[in-house]
């Protein structure tokens, strides 16, 4: 292997969306394409709504190439394919399927040619077993929609030779894509680090803790995420999304922390996967609408608890979110509300009080702290979030409620209230992503660079795992798991030890990193 890939013609087999969607993007940078699929007619096809697509972009002003100069190809025989420097296969996501037909171009191409496989969760060292020349084969897995997703991973398997991984990263980046690299783990970096965005929305509507249309506007609103993970959910299909998680959790021995959820499995044993089937969690037409807490007066002031552990006066982690609201605070004093709890407290006219989510249940806190509590979730920036989560604990007044309501849909946001379950919405979800990620960065899957990268281009995640992470600190996530493994005692929230090392060490966002360390180990 030379590690460079011939100028000549760039082989696709495959010619559904992900494969028409790579051979657009190799025309449109200017090489020579080459199509075949098993279903007669259908790479034909395939080349006329690559050029159809082509030219709506550049009517649009968005590409400047000439559609009918793409030189693309369709072919009836794998055998036109022996001159290629590259083949990348898009068929079915079956391992047998894709074994023989790796095999079968092996007799075809010439021996220094490469063979990438754009699977989203087969290993590649099991792609490349058999074959007589494995070193050459590589993941190249691109994202749907292809012309308009940024992110690639580059995936090496056991035998990849890393010569063959930088040509293909290459490639992949001459065809205006960004690269990262990944072992070949289950899931790679996307698919093994996002599974908490779906997993813990389905923990909290499996509790009957919130319904789904308000775990999406929490998710969006408070969060930043894009699309809630229902409603991203009914789009992906449940069918997909449940056989993905359920081939993670397999390839992982069962590992607690990717279990699938029983409440998606009955949807999709029901049929109702999403748009494609007119129903999934929400009806054919969407979402309902997320209707939050009623209006509430605000409190004028509030007392503001926030001593330091070195008497120094510390300000609440929700001052940003009570300077928004106008309300004045005068100091408290926090000498009788008991230790090793939340240090940020917020006192209503009530006498209940108002707490930033660490993962402790607000019926916990209340116990200790002797009083009403209501526990505040999360957000990714105070100053422009447009939703937040609450949960009071068990007994709490109709009025403190109201109150910590009124005071917080003052700060312009809507208001959700939850059933007190522990991490409520945003900070389990994230702790439980920086928990995979950490995991993921520990084992060598990816650079913590890579890793941030590919989940904000692959899943458009408004910040990277391991970033927000830093932002909050690791021992407040590590708190967090912690507090809901503590509660749950089943092995899901269970820390990455990265984490607890990284915090015992007091390496916290000061630091640039979580682990000096950087990228995966070659084999």
């Amino acid at each position: 292997m030379t590690g460079s890939i011939d100028p000549g013609p760039v082989g696709i087999v495959g010619a559904g969306a992900m494969g028409a969607g790579i051979a657009q993007i190799a025309a449109v940078a200017g090489r020579r394409v080459l199509i075949i699929d098993a279903v007669p007619g259908a790479a034909e096809r395939a080349v006329t709504a690559i050029r159809d697509r082509v030219k709506a972009q550049v009517a649009k002003g968005r590409l400047s190439v000439d559609p009918d100069a793409l030189d693309l190809t369709a072919l009836d025989s794998a055998d036109g394919l022996a001159e290629c420097g590259v083949v990348i296969e898009a068929i079915i996501e079956d391992l047998a399927a894709k074994r023989a037909l790796f095999a079968e171009l092996e007799t075809v191409v010439e021996s220094d040619a490469i063979l990438a496989s754009n699977t989203s969760s087969l290993s590649p060292t099991a792609l490349a077993a058999g074959l007589a020349h494995p070193e050459r084969l590589v993941g190249l897995h691109f994202f749907n929609p292809v012309p308009a997703m940024k992110l690639v991973e580059v995936i090496s398997g056991l035998a990849t030779a890393p010569d063959v991984a930088d040509a293909a990263a290459d490639l992949a980046t001459a065809w205006g894509k960004t690269v990262v690299r990944s072992t070949a783990t289950p899931g790679f970096i996307v698919n093994r680090i996002a599974r908490p965005f779906y997993a813990e929305a389905w923990r909290v509507y499996e509790e009957h803790a919130a319904a789904p249309q308000h775990i999406d506007a929490v998710l969006t609103g408070a969060a930043g995420f894009r699309m809630g993970p229902f409603t991203l959910m009914d789009l992906i299909g449940h069918d997909v999304n449940e056989a993905v998680t359920r081939s993670v959790w397999t390839a992982f021995g069962h590992d607690p922390r990717f279990a699938p959820s029983l409440a998606q499995r009955s949807l999709v044993e029901a049929g109702w996967l999403g748009r494609k089937a007119g129903r999934g969690v929400y009806p054919g037409d969407g979402a309902p609408a997320a209707i939050p807490a009623p209006a509430a007066r605000s409190p004028k002031v509030v007392i503001e608890h926030a001593s330091g552990a070195d008497g120094e006066r510390e300000p609440s982690p929700l001052r940003a979110l009570l300077d928004r609201a106008g309300a004045g605070t005068v100091p408290g004093d926090r000498d009788d509300t008991g230790a090793g709890l939340p240090s940020g407290l917020l006192e209503l006219p009530s006498g209940a009080l108002l707490v930033q989510c660490e993962g402790v249940t607000a019926t916990s806190l209340s116990a200790a702290f002797e009083r009403p509590v209501i526990v505040v979730d999360r957000v990714l920036d105070p100053a422009t979030a447009t939703a937040i989560a609450i949960a009071p604990s068990d007994g709490c007044p109709p009025a403190a409620l109201s109150e910590a309501t009124g005071l917080l849909q003052a700060a312009r946001l809507d208001v959700y209230v939850t059933d007190d379950t522990p991490g409520l919405i945003v900070t389990r979800t994230v702790a439980m992503l920086a928990n995979l990620a950490a995991d993921a960065l520990a084992c060598r899957v990816a650079s913590e660079a890579d890793i941030d990268t590919a989940m904000r281009l692959g899943v458009n995640y408004p910040l990277g795992p391991l970033a927000w992470a830093r932002q909050w600190g690791i021992g407040t996530v590590l708190r967090v798991l912690d507090c809901l493994e503590n509660w749950y005692r089943d092995g899901h929230y269970r820390p990455s030890p990265l984490l607890r090392r990284t915090a015992l060490a007091q390496r916290g966002p000061a630091a640039g990193g979580i682990l000096p360390r950087q990228g995966p180990t070659p084999p």
